[in-house]
């Protein structure tokens, strides 16, 4: 039987605790599944800076090649003394280093969760290395330039090759949804860069004549989203496009506490909440932990493909519903207007799998 490696940054703020929440429900998962996995833990952050003056030190890079994939806590770089501050941040020196091309951020709406839109089931393909992040759209160096001090020029860079790769894993994923790709651009204004972006992915849906199409401008598709966020299936789009419509569509289900993502290449990926590390909280066990343990439920998924292992996907899948039962019995933390602590919820969606078991 294959033994996973999974790598386990638990990073900054609340990391630590929710982390090691998803954490503790997957070991509970994984045994009622009968997977075998081996939980590395590795420094990152602060705990980097101490042990290594580094918050993404050579040690963890290094073991990371070894995994099957890992958990990304979040990181407050933002703090960090100004010569790491300065530095790409954990996150995405990642996603740079190692062409995570994809990243993936569900919106769907949640039992027992108030949200704005009534319903709502859709996924966001955020092409993850160019566009107009100057942090990743340079082989080396950043994208930005002060040309005096009251002058900036910030370049955006748009390929074929890129546009491509994400359009495809977005189309494959339509076909196992609802056949539906939406994607989201500015072509009327940025008629070259995001127009390539635009004419890139329609050439690539020609090869998928069972997925229906359309487009939208970004500031449109926002309007959109609000108004009618249950029509939409996949959207496809940019790297900056992608990260403020996913931020927007996870608090309209909800809270950006409950959204996963996931970022990934054809050989290897990373779970990572797309909320921060909220510092001010950080220590107090009251961190929402669902956002980081359906971010685990996604790499499972991907593990489960990638290795043709549907123990996997059949573990993803009792958090899952465990952690749906947790919420529908009103098992919330305080950002959810309940009273459960991390460590608790956690607690509970472990309870409830160990149910499972039973029946």
């Amino acid at each position: 039987m294959t033994v996973y490696r999974i790598g386990v940054l638990a990073g900054d703020g609340i990391g630590p605790e929710i982390v090691d929440a998803a954490v503790n429900v997957f070991k509970t998962a994984a045994q009622k599944a009968g997977v075998d996995i081996e939980w590395v833990d590795l420094p990152m952050g602060w705990k980097g800076i101490k042990h290594h003056n580094d918050p993404l030190p050579e040690i963890t890079t290094k073991t990371l090649e070894t995994t099957h994939g890992w958990l990304l806590g979040p990181h407050d770089s933002a703090a960090y003394p100004p010569e790491h501050k300065i530095k790409l941040n954990p996150s995405g020196a990642l996603r740079h280093n190692l062409d995570l091309y994809a990243n993936i951020r569900p919106a769907k709406t949640m039992p027992g969760i108030k949200s704005v839109v009534e319903e709502a089931d859709l996924v966001i393909y955020r092409e993850n290395t160019e566009g107009f992040y100057a942090d990743r759209n340079m082989y080396s160096g950043h994208g930005e330039w002060q040309i005096t001090e009251d002058v900036v020029v910030t370049s955006g860079v748009f390929t074929r090759k890129a546009a491509e790769r994400i359009a495809h894993s977005a189309f494959k994923m339509a076909m196992q949804r609802r056949k539906k790709v939406t994607i989201v651009h500015k072509a009327n204004v940025l008629r070259l860069s995001t127009g390539l972006f635009l004419k890139v992915c329609r050439d690539v849906a020609e090869q998928y004549p069972e997925v229906t199409i359309d487009d939208y401008h970004i500031d449109a598709m926002a309007a959109h989203l609000v108004r009618r966020a249950k029509d939409f299936d996949v959207i496809v789009t940019e790297n900056m496009y992608g990260d403020i419509l996913s931020d927007l569509a996870g608090e309209l289900v909800g809270s950006l506490g409950l959204a996963p993502s996931i970022n990934s290449n054809d050989n290897v990926a990373m779970a990572q909440a797309a909320h921060g590390s909220a510092p001010d909280i950080a220590g107090l066990n009251i961190g929402n932990p669902i956002g980081m343990m359906l971010s685990t439920v996604m790499l499972m998924d991907w593990l489960s493909e990638r290795h043709n292992d549907p123990k996997l996907k059949e573990m993803g899948q009792l958090v899952e519903q465990g952690l749906y039962q947790s919420l529908e019995d009103g098992v919330k933390t305080r950002d959810l207007g309940g009273s459960a602590t991390t460590s608790g919820f956690a607690e509970a969606v472990a309870d409830r799998i160990k149910q499972a078991l039973v029946n």
